[in-house]
């Protein structure tokens, strides 16, 4: 018996082996399937998948054995991958010096034929091979050559996507840590702000009632600007804050609640004090979802079709329905529309269409950005569809 030599590339060969996290890995039917097609395009008993460690042949998918593995020092493949982009063939092993006493050969496996092609990794490395044996001497014609190379190729595109399937998953990981992190680095600004802005505000009101007699037009001004821009900041910073603890508010469970009481609270926080009729849906019925994330929905969505509005008398209509297992709403206003071309990007993070609401205020670009994460999370879509002083958002949950 003749032992293989150790490829060259073998320290380049096992990283890549190592990267798949395949070894010792589950029974797969992608694997399974392509290992039954070879024994049964071949014309042979046996057919198996195997994999090359520093000391083992593992076998990745078996067909006619219930072998799980051999040495590698006696293995075929270990002397097949020394050619990774050649087949090789084993007509006879009794007639072959390589193998004619190699104990798979003088033992009850009794291999008298062997054909195997190598396996590569993205990189070139030969991982090991797609191999076919009988206990008899044998031959492949060339169709049957070409599709052992050819299935030997559809290993490969599933190693290469597990590879990437580990890589997503890595770097999922990553951004998860990094999005946590800055979760938290949000938090603690954001919140250790809204105190230092809260006394920015009371102390305006503080000044302008007590030195107010004192300051003249301008100066006045600019304890109300001070103030103004103190909420405008404070209401910033409460976006933020809502931007990312969206995916927290998908944490509490789901419940029943009924639609009509929950759109009521919603207007009551809303704290509306402009001329305005907000027509409920005719028919009430009972949802069951996230409430907190459906609250915050809606609380954004009525809230941008009354800050958004230059009407006199602000007219709201909410829809909803239930149908094919999915609830409709929809939320439409008189307001000042949003332009087709602006009407894709209205759901990205900090876009603005308008310079200014109804109160003069600039908006952030958070609030549509977070509705359209939140429904997204609860499984749905969120589209718009509008015209100049005309508006309609709706989303589907």
């Amino acid at each position: 018996m003749i032992h293989a030599l150790q490829p060259e590339n073998e320290k380049a060969r096992m990283a890549s082996l190592n990267e798949l996290k395949i070894l010792d890995s589950d029974q797969e039917l992608s694997y399974d399937n392509i290992a039954e097609l070879a024994s049964f395009i071949c014309d042979v008993p046996v057919s198996l998948i195997t994999l090359l460690t520093e000391n083992k042949q593992w076998f990745k998918a078996k067909v006619g054995t219930n072998l799980c593995d051999t040495d590698r020092n006696i293995s075929f493949c270990s002397h097949a991958i020394l050619q990774p982009d050649e087949l090789m063939e084993v007509k006879d092993t009794h007639l072959d010096k390589r193998f004619f006493d190699n104990p798979l050969v003088t033992s009850d496996t009794n291999i008298r034929f062997y054909a195997g092609m190598p396996i590569r990794s993205n990189t070139g490395e030969a991982l090991g091979t797609l191999c076919v044996l009988d206990n008899k001497p044998h031959s492949l014609n060339k169709k049957q050559k070409t599709a052992l190379k050819a299935l030997a190729k559809q290993v490969e595109s599933l190693f290469e996507l597990r590879r990437q399937n580990i890589a997503l998953i890595k770097v999922r990981k990553e951004l998860n840590i990094k999005n946590n992190l800055l979760k938290e680095f949000a938090g603690t600004v954001s919140h250790d702000m809204k105190m230092p802005l809260a006394n920015m505000i009371i102390t305006s009101d503080l000044l302008k009632a007590k030195y107010g007699n004192l300051l003249d037009e301008t100066g006045l001004n600019y304890l109300t600007y001070l103030k103004q821009s103190s909420f405008r900041l404070s209401n910033y910073i409460t976006d933020i804050l809502n931007h990312y603890e969206s995916d927290t508010l998908l944490d509490t469970h789901t419940e029943d609640f009924d639609l009509q009481d929950v759109l009521e609270q919603i207007i009551d926080l809303l704290n509306i004090k402009y001329d305005c009729e907000i027509n409920l849906p005719e028919t009430n019925m009972a949802v069951h979802c996230n409430r907190a994330a459906f609250q915050q929905i809606f609380f954004n969505l009525i809230g941008n079709s009354l800050k958004y509005n230059n009407q006199e008398k602000i007219i709201i209509d909410i829809s909803g329905e239930e149908a094919n297992g999915f609830y409709h709403f929809s939320v439409a206003d008189n307001g000042i529309g949003i332009p087709e071309n602006k009407q894709d990007a209205i759901f990205e993070l900090f876009t603005i269409v308008e310079e200014s609401d109804r109160s003069g205020n600039r908006g952030n670009g958070i609030g549509l950005s977070t509705v359209q994460k939140l429904v997204h999370n609860l499984g749905g879509e969120i589209s718009v569809k509008s015209k100049v002083n005309e508006v309609q958002l709706s989303n589907f949950l």
